[in-house]
């Protein structure tokens, strides 16, 4: 398997099909097959557990076409994450552009990431599962694509916490929530159920602002009973050796 060099910033690869462009070439509509067909097997038997061959066959591209097309299974793997993190982070920011109540800036920071992954959900489950299978440049890249995504929603959460007042909630932890709630959603949830894609965010919405808002003297008090020293749940009697 040909493994990738060490890139210079400006030689990562790049998939040039913008989220936004309505006449994607012939070449990047078959690099976007290749791709997802590569997110489903990935998501499946685990980056590490597949081989260009997999690839190869569940596409019916020969290997000298895959490699016409990428260097590695490694540059597969970018270009998914890559891809994902782009589009989705163009989606949000045109949506964003002209709203400025940070509770609706909320509200479509949640509808955009989940619809977006509900329709792309292997590539969330290997978003999720190999985000330290990259290396070098290629692993750099996406980090600072992801930092980029994960300050954005750290924003606009500190823009609704600035707007309603509230001083008890840690924005490292909500922010982290906020992600923990919406990236687990393909153990369970089914994109073709009973419950849409928008009943899905308007649930995680409310859940999620129904916390982050909703503190009041009587939870206060309940927070206030447990707050003695956390218990040692470690499945180990004795300490580390």
């Amino acid at each position: 398997m040909k493994e990738i060099p060490s890139t210079k910033s400006s030689e990562i690869p790049q998939f040039r099909h913008s989220a936004i462009s309505p006449f994607p070439s012939r070449y990047d509509q078959k690099l976007e097959f290749i791709l997802r067909a590569a997110a489903r097997i990935f998501a499946n038997k685990s980056y590490h557990s597949t081989s260009m061959r997999d690839i190869s066959r569940a596409t019916n591209v020969s290997l000298a076409g895959l490699y016409h097309y990428c260097s590695s299974k490694e540059e597969l793997l970018f270009l998914i994450q890559d891809n994902c993190f782009g589009r989705v982070l163009e989606r949000l920011e045109e949506r964003l552009s002209d709203v400025a109540d940070p509770v609706d800036r909320l509200r479509i920071f949640i509808e955009n990431h989940l619809s977006f992954f509900a329709a792309n959900m292997a590539e969330m489950k290997v978003l999720s599962h190999e985000a330290d299978s990259l290396q070098g440049d290629l692993y750099t890249h996406v980090s600072n694509r992801k930092d980029k995504y994960t300050t954005l929603a750290r924003g606009i959460l500190r823009a609704v916490q600035d707007q309603q007042e509230i001083e008890s909630i840690d924005l490292t932890i909500a922010t982290y929530a906020l992600f923990g709630m919406m990236n687990w959603i393909y153990n369970w949830y089914d994109p073709n159920g009973s419950l849409t894609v928008n009943q899905l965010a308007q649930n995680v919405t409310r859940l999620f602002l129904g916390g982050f808002m909703g503190g009041s003297a009587s939870l206060e008090t309940h927070l206030k009973d447990s707050s003695r020293q956390a218990e040692n749940l470690s499945v180990w009697r004795g300490p580390d050796r």
